[in-house]
């Protein structure tokens, strides 16, 4: 890779894990949101609310350590892909967070990007380098 995409993936990877890092934050200050879009069928929805904080912060500070970075990628590509059930659920069971439900106008790119934060985080991580890699 050259050094202006190394530039943009070091760039990419500390956006990543400052989103994962407040999300994480999030799900362990103010787990209610996240405990209304948990399926039903989620054993022990608060522990789960609150492992799934703890899992975004380690792999937020994971992607920052060079020798952890990549088992933080696929760590991360492993939980948005297993959490990705809950945003099915909000949406289609149309959870109202704090009384207001989302339309799929939220819902359908929240969605749709799944695979892209999944991909995101395998790349950020240094796991893979597809597309970019050069041939």
């Amino acid at each position: 890779m050259s050094p202006g995409r190394d530039g943009i993936r070091a760039l990419l990877r500390w956006l990543l894990a400052l989103a994962y890092a407040y999300a994480g934050y999030r799900h362990l200050a103010t787990p209610a949101p996240f405990l209304a879009i948990t399926p039903d069928w989620a054993p022990q929805p608060e522990f789960v609310v609150a492992a799934t904080g703890v899992a975004e912060l380690a792999g937020a500070i994971g992607l920052t350590i060079p020798q952890t970075r990549k088992a933080a990628g696929w760590g991360l590509a492993l939980y948005a892909l297993c959490v990705w059930p809950a945003n099915f659920h909000h949406a289609l069971a149309n959870v109202a967070i704090n009384g207001e439900t989302l339309s799929w106008w939220y819902h359908g790119p929240r969605l749709a990007a799944q695979p892209l934060i999944i991909w995101w985080a395998l790349w950020a991580g240094g796991a893979t380098d597809w597309p970019f890699r050069r041939r």
